[in-house]
């Protein structure tokens, strides 16, 4: 049945071909640059991410040498922000300790911040031909489903289960080969919901298929708990200046910035002047605009934001009571890195007078 798997599996990837810029050359550079960027995120939606990323950081030493902020802007807009912060550290600990030179071997690979299995497998098998087997979502998916592996996948002893599995696939093909293939396999043919059963190379053999099945494998067990926070945005306006600050705590959006925010219950617009007290001392403010009753809501993995922005123009010069606020001009806010959040409100506002 292995044998048989392997088999129809590269040969549904010979017949479905899918380029993708970071397998040109198998650099490991780029192949780390693309799986970071990949996790949570469609290639589709990457891609350009990828492409923009090396060609402002073609090499470890222009993403180790560069500063965390401009590392932070290309990245706007992909979200789990650490992912960043963690390829710039990485950078910097690549070419202090391997000279620049990506690690070639998998136990050092793994060593390096950010990467896990599955990262370090890809890595040492697209770049370095080492018999490691890429252990994803869809990895778990199609294995699960094929073999008709019903105990959970949330489960540490079924994910060993499953790499064992896929160490014994993968023994006499080319790694990179047989990684690959699966990867597009679970991403393109046995996907989530509703896969194309009726067409796939795997069927015929395939447990889940054959015992109807595929829509309840793989097993999931936990649940991720969700909670809702409400933050109440200050657009702060001063003349032709405006006021931002950069989140520096262990929460969500670490080393991005945003606008003056109180994070509230579910009960908006109160409090505002004692709110903007907490940033600054004044004499006067004036509400410009309330937006109305609009709510931009972001759901991140185990939370929901919920925001409202308030556009308040400060009638007296601002004496700043917080050192991470800070004043910039209006047309200099492009220079920012923002959470998604804030970018659609700046979006939705830069169609005519931003503030």
């Amino acid at each position: 049945m292995s044998q048989k798997f392997t088999s129809e599996l590269l040969r549904w990837y010979h017949d479905h071909p899918r380029p993708l810029p970071w397998k040109a050359d198998n650099d490991p550079y780029k192949t780390w640059v693309s799986e970071i960027i990949m996790q949570q995120t469609r290639v589709a939606q990457g891609t350009p991410y990828y492409l923009r990323f090396i060609e402002a950081f073609p090499t470890i030493d222009d993403l180790a040498n560069a500063p965390e902020s401009k590392v932070l802007k290309l990245w706007e807009g992909l979200g789990y922000y650490s992912r960043a912060r963690n390829m710039h550290f990485t950078a910097k600990q690549i070419q202090e300790t391997y000279d620049s030179v990506f690690p070639d071997a998998y136990d050092d690979i793994l060593k390096l911040k950010g990467i896990g299995p599955y990262t370090a497998a890809a890595i040492a098998s697209f770049s370095f031909g080492l018999s490691y087997p890429v252990v994803d979502g869809n990895v778990l998916r199609v294995i699960s489903r094929y073999f008709g592996i019903e105990k959970s996948i949330d489960d540490i002893q079924t994910k060993k289960e499953i790499t064992k599995i896929c160490e014994d696939l993968i023994r006499d093909v080319d790694p990179a080969v047989f990684n690959q293939a699966i990867m597009n396999f679970g991403a393109t043919q046995c996907v989530p919901k509703s896969p194309n059963c009726v067409k796939c190379y795997l069927s015929k053999e395939c447990k889940a298929y054959k015992a109807n099945s595929v829509s309840i494998i793989p097993v999931r067990t936990k649940k991720v708990k969700q909670r809702s926070r409400y933050f109440q945005y200050y657009v702060i306006v001063d003349g032709d200046h405006m006021y931002l600050r950069q989140r520096r705590n262990k929460d969500i959006w670490k080393g991005l910035y945003e606008f003056p925010m109180i994070e509230k219950d579910d009960e908006w617009h109160l409090g505002i002047q004692k709110d903007i007290a907490t940033f600054f001392e004044f004499d006067g403010i004036n509400i410009l605009s309330l937006e109305g009753h609009k709510v931009f809501k972001q759901k991140l993995t185990h939370q929901t934001i919920f925001a409202k922005f308030i556009i308040v123009e400060i009638i007296k010069p601002v004496i700043l009571e917080k050192e991470e606020i800070i004043r910039i001009k209006q047309d200099k806010i492009d220079k920012y890195s923002f959470p998604k959040t804030i970018l659609n409100y700046i979006k939705g506002k830069s169609q005519t007078t931003l503030f």
